[in-house]
């Protein structure tokens, strides 16, 4: 991972917004920003990978993390994947795909998700159904010449 001054407030940020509430995984759900972060090349990869999920599993906003002082490059990444739950998932992946920064750490969330050691209680009906949507996504997003239709 990448230490720097925006970094550290972004790790802080992670924590404060996360806590200690469980992931699927029943370890705390910080550990997956933060793993996803270990893959970043970047100071804004990591600081959108530690920041991915925070405006759309906690009660902390965009406008919030915005006042912390991140780039608007940033600022736009974490927007394009806050997902929007009305939205359908390949559309929303569709839109990702346009945004290299945010494109490279959704690719490096998909990584960690698409881990099922790490989901190893999960109904076996319940992991194909994310195998095959991470699939359809994880295509849209690493190969060039895929459709982006949905």
């Amino acid at each position: 991972m990448i230490y720097t001054e925006m970094t550290k407030k972004a790790i802080n940020l992670a924590f404060a917004a996360h806590g200690t509430t469980p992931g699927k995984d029943g370890i705390p759900y910080v550990a997956h920003p933060l793993h996803v972060a270990e893959g970043a090349e970047t100071e804004e990869e990591t600081i959108v990978a530690l920041l991915h999920d925070v405006a759309e599993d906690t009660d902390v906003t965009l406008d919030q993390i915005r006042a912390v002082g991140f780039s608007d490059s940033v600022m736009e990444a974490l927007a394009l994947l806050t997902h929007d739950k009305s939205e359908p998932y390949l559309e929303y992946v569709s839109r990702v795909r346009e945004n290299e920064l945010a494109r490279k750490v959704k690719i490096l969330d998909m990584r960690h998700n698409m881990d099922m050691t790490r989901l190893a209680g999960l109904p076996e009906a319940d992991r194909q159904r994310l195998e095959s949507k991470y699939r359809k996504a994880w295509l849209l997003l690493t190969d060039d010449s895929a459709d982006t239709e949905t």
